[in-house]
């Protein structure tokens, strides 16, 4: 394998890449999930899925910021348009507890 990819397509394919992206889906898959079977109603206390959401989205922080440690300086632009999709699936995993107000 290639040390260093010098493009887009195989810079997407480092864990560290898309992991973060993989992530995020799956954040708001669980909420699409829950909110089919069970509805969009606030609960008083946050239940095991906030939980399974939260440590999700905070999961990708390490990984996002080892992919900007190590990719960033060598191939700028693959590297900044990898974040922004990674930038692009955390605000989508996030924008449904923002505008539901859940």
């Amino acid at each position: 394998m290639n040390p260093c990819p010098d493009s887009f397509p195989t810079l997407i394919k480092r864990p560290s890449a898309f992991l973060p992206i993989a992530m995020s889906i799956a954040a708001l898959l669980l909420l699409g999930i829950v909110a089919a079977s069970q509805g969009l109603a606030r609960a008083s206390d946050e239940g095991a899925v906030a939980h399974i959401w939260q440590l999700l989205m905070a999961g990708q922080l390490p990984l996002l910021v080892y992919f900007l440690i190590r990719w960033l300086p060598r191939l700028p632009r693959p590297a900044v348009w990898v974040v922004a999709l990674q930038v692009a699936a955390a605000t989508a995993a996030m924008a449904p507890i923002y505008v539901l107000g859940l």
